[in-house]
């Protein structure tokens, strides 16, 4: 448990070295491990909240859907700021960059951008659900990279069906 502590709270780079003077100001500042986890769940439960609840007002008559994309879009940036809180920004921001997650986080928040364009400028209401779908896969298939072989297991059962 310690390790896994070690290893979310990013003092465990690797490095043999002295941590330098940007770690040490990190390490500084850093929230203590039960309020890590206890903003984690908050965040993340308040993320999954939000996307159930504008799920649910979609079938509202004439603004049903830009209230769906709005609390979907919402719902989705407080499930993936949740894990800010488990890592830290600055390292949250590294790994939403690495090069097996690059793609997924531009096409996953390219779309939310484009969802919100969709409901409140374009008014296309097919638009919107396109790029909420197309946010869903992506946040997905992010999700996924983090699991190790979980999007080569994906790939092989879609391989499989066709």
């Amino acid at each position: 448990m310690d390790k896994l502590k070690t290893v979310l709270s990013g003092q465990d780079d690797g490095n043999t070295e002295g941590p330098g003077i940007l770690e040490r100001a990190n390490q500084a500042s850093t929230l203590a491990w039960g309020t890590r986890m206890k903003g984690f769940v908050i965040c993340f439960v308040l993320g999954v909240f939000c996307s159930i609840l504008g799920t649910c007002l979609l079938w509202l008559p004439g603004v049903g859907l830009a209230v769906f994309a709005v609390f979907y879009s919402v719902g989705n940036l407080c499930a993936l700021a949740s894990t800010m809180f488990l890592i830290g920004p600055l390292r949250q921001l590294k790994t939403m960059c690495a090069k097996e997650r690059a793609i997924a986080t531009v096409i996953m928040l390219v779309c939310l951008v484009l969802t919100l364009c969709a409901a409140f400028w374009w008014k296309n209401n097919g638009l919107a659900l396109l790029f909420c779908i197309l946010q869903f896969l992506a946040f997905t298939w992010y999700g996924l990279s983090y699991i190790p072989f979980a999007r080569d297991a994906v790939l092989k059962l879609f391989s499989m069906c066709i």
